[in-house]
């Protein structure tokens, strides 16, 4: 769900020497103020206007008054030709390996016209991930903006994130700000993330009625929301050192805790919205600095849902966290913490964090991609959303292109047959191994016919009604799977080569061309 802005089980339990974060170096990264046509400096740090990450799209300016630079612009995407199912992507250059923090931030404004009072409903995209739906209708009504976070690896020298319309609503879907955090390597480092990514579902500090914790309370600037409930909150005088916890919390939100005045046990629903069925990330991060007790008389046992999650913990003015890696959640959520026997003290809970665990959606073969991307840039005018994975998620495939079912996915036909395509035919076309028909009739195309002699598994070749030349490559007739030739109406030269002409087996046109010999009957 959105976030309003205004079973494998294991635990770990670290503390460290204080370290000191006064003179804090904000994280790595990009903040990219989407829409925007310069750069700006907000609170010490650089947004980038969204011009160099993507080519999509339309810049707009909102008019609702009292608005934060990075609310104030958007970058919407018209739905031209009821274009539904199809992703619009900003292309960032990262460190292969390195994790980031994906934050995306929308708030509608009325940008899509007085016909569409409420926001788009679409879907958000990384690489070839399919990350959420998004849907910022109950946040908009209250007037505030939503965002969603996640954590991903890179797994190549760039990473897209798309925003994709679909079918839930007819209005263009838009985005307002992104931004992509280097996080340490050691945050969450329980996770597979060569298989998967986390979906934040929830972070809130227990007890905190204040404004969001982020940047520079946080050195990763992840956003800790304020969360109360009908229990006893507890200030604190004593901070513990955060440096060796697990994921790094930041150490403000020690500050306050939820606890019991009476040696019971306390309940919370958290989160505080029903979950969908699906596999979960918990941590939980707990320090016990009331100067009352003294050392290792607070003992606590945690349950969810009535499920033991951990017995006997210890709690100190050294903290600690406790997670899960993949727990099952569904519905609500209760999460009970009890005196254990041993214990002079009521529990407490400082701050906790819920992902969703996402399994990765595979990547298009290597290969292909660097092929398609290098054929699209010798066209002046490709297709617009011709960005991010040409294949994945299946419902977002590129323009035209057609993919292999299974885990190796592979292009196997490209028809971008009236696009009105501009440019040539890189020679990189021939890297499309398992292409087995190419339609790029009736468009604009120049240049000469590169040798796809290695398509060996190509059956139907289209060029008609574009503006190629040269001659034709004598190996197209050394292609025993290609099954259809056409080439007429360009302005090919030289003669036919033997081989394409009286082939069993293989129709060949070439009228309306300025061949030497006449085209075969």
């Amino acid at each position: 769900m959105p976030f309003p802005f205004l079973l494998f089980f294991s635990s770990i339990f670290l503390s460290f020497p204080s370290l000191s974060f006064s003179q804090q170096t904000p994280p790595k990264g990009y903040l990219i103020n989407c829409g925007a046509t310069r750069r700006s400096v907000i609170d010490g740090r650089v947004w980038l206007p969204d011009g160099n990450f993507i080519s999509a799209g339309t810049s707009k300016s909102l008019t609702v008054p009292g608005l934060v630079p990075t609310l104030s612009t958007v970058r919407s995407f018209p739905l031209e030709n009821k274009n539904l199912r199809r992703k619009f992507c900003y292309v960032v250059r990262v460190y292969r390996g390195a994790r980031y923090l994906i934050r995306t931030t929308y708030y509608y404004g009325g940008v899509n016209g007085l016909d569409f009072d409420s926001p788009p409903v679409f879907d958000q995209i990384v690489d070839g991930t399919f990350w959420s739906v998004v849907n910022t209708t109950e946040d908009y009504g209250k007037g505030l903006s939503s965002y969603y976070e996640g954590v991903f690896e890179a797994k190549g020298n760039t990473m897209s994130v798309c925003v994709a319309s679909n079918t839930y609503t007819v209005s263009d879907p838009f985005i307002s700000s992104l931004e992509m955090l280097i996080l340490g390597d050691s945050i969450y480092n329980t996770t597979k993330f060569d298989s998967h990514a986390l979906h934040l579902v929830a972070r809130h500090s227990f007890g905190h009625n204040g404004s969001i914790i982020r940047y520079p309370d946080d050195q990763f600037d992840r956003y800790w929301q304020p969360y109360e409930e009908n229990v006893s909150v507890t200030a604190s005088k004593k901070i513990p050192a955060v440096s060796g916890f697990w994921n790094i919390p930041p150490s403000k939100v020690f500050e306050t805790a939820l606890s019991t005045a009476q040696l019971e046990s306390m309940e919370l629903r958290w989160p505080p919205f029903s979950l969908p069925n699906s596999t979960y990330y918990i941590a939980l991060y707990f320090a016990d600095n009331s100067d009352s007790m003294s050392s290792n008389s607070r003992v606590i046992d945690m349950h969810i849902n009535d499920v033991r999650y951990y017995s006997n913990l210890v709690l100190s003015s050294e903290g600690a966290a406790v997670f899960a890696t993949r727990w099952p959640l569904g519905g609500l959520t209760k999460i009970t913490l009890s005196p254990a026997a041993n214990s002079n003290g009521s529990p407490l809970i400082n701050a906790g964090e819920i992902f969703d665990v996402l399994r990765l959606g595979g990547r298009t073969h290597t290969r292909d991609v660097i092929a398609l991307e290098e054929l699209k840039n010798s066209l002046r005018n490709p297709p617009l959303d011709w960005n991010g994975d040409p294949c994945l998620p299946r419902d977002y495939t590129w323009t035209g292109v057609k993919c292999s079912e299974g885990e190796r996915t592979r292009v196997i036909s490209l028809n971008l047959t009236g696009m009105g395509l501009l440019g040539s035919l890189s020679p990189s076309i021939a890297n499309l191994t398992a292409l087995n028909g190419i339609w790029l009739s009736n468009n604009s195309l120049s240049g000469v016919i590169p040798d796809l002699s290695s398509l060996k598994l190509l059956e139907i070749l289209h060029l008609q009604d574009n503006q190629l030349t040269g001659e034709i490559p004598s190996s197209l007739g050394e292609m025993k799977s290609l099954r259809e030739l056409f080439l007429q109406n360009n302005n090919l030269t030289g003669r036919i080569p033997d081989s394409l002409i009286g082939r069993p087996g293989l129709e060949v046109r070439t009228s309306g061309n300025q061949f030497l010999s006449p085209p075969p009957s």
